[in-house]
């Protein structure tokens, strides 16, 4: 098992900014992805940004030169640096730790951190 802890939310002004962290600890594998995914209300949830344990990255068109997403492989940490945020960024913003185990992947979630940026 893999357990998520997120800090980092809260209520900001459009163009303002914010950092995520999340924190993973149990059977932690060296190979892995982490990332954030977010849901709004009445919408599905999706991927905001990942990163792999060797650096690459991948995000969402939305937030492209917006967001950053780094880790920290020695304490197991992703971060979320959001920068310009806009009113449609607000949401609940999800964890997301996934690693293979032979031919399945295993995906564990943090509890979800509320980001809400006024207009």
């Amino acid at each position: 098992q893999v357990q998520l802890v997120e800090s980092g939310g809260g209520l900001v002004q459009a163009g303002g900014s914010l950092r995520l962290s999340c924190a993973a600890s149990g059977s932690i594998r060296s190979i892995n992805d982490m990332g954030w995914y977010r849901q709004a209300p009445g919408k599905q949830r999706e991927l905001v940004a990942a990163i792999t344990s060797g650096g690459s990255t991948n995000y969402a068109d939305s937030v492209k030169g917006r967001f950053a997403i780094s880790r920290d492989n020695t304490e197991n940490t992703v971060y979320l640096q959001m920068n310009s945020l806009k009113p449609e960024d607000t949401a609940v913003y999800y964890c997301n730790y996934r690693h293979r185990v032979f031919m399945s992947l295993h995906d564990y979630w943090g509890q979800g951190t509320q980001v809400t940026v006024s207009s």
